[in-house]
């Protein structure tokens, strides 16, 4: 990413799965001006990239640890990343 921005890789555990916490991400990611993408890991994990302005990358890893309603976060892990190429929108991957 540039000055004016970070990405990140997160790692979400707990009860995320089977809340809709991929759908409250996008929806959340969006609202904040985030790129990036977020996924289910067999082991039932979510983990996500996001990128964008750092100020908004923190307000999303903050929200991160509450979730939405229904889910139970247990920790939540983050690594800078960088990305090959720049993501244009925010989407929910398999």
């Amino acid at each position: 990413m540039s000055e004016h921005g970070r990405a990140v890789r997160v790692r979400i555990s707990g009860k995320v799965q089977g809340v809709g916490f991929r759908y409250w991400t996008r929806d959340e990611a969006v609202r904040l001006g985030l790129t990036g993408w977020v996924r289910n890991e067999e082991d039932g994990a979510v983990v996500a990239v996001i990128a964008g302005p750092d100020a908004a990358v923190t307000t999303m890893i903050e929200r991160f640890r509450r979730g939405p309603s229904g889910a139970s976060v247990s920790s939540v892990e983050t690594e800078a990343t960088q990305l090959e190429k720049n993501p244009t929108d925010f989407r929910i991957t398999r």
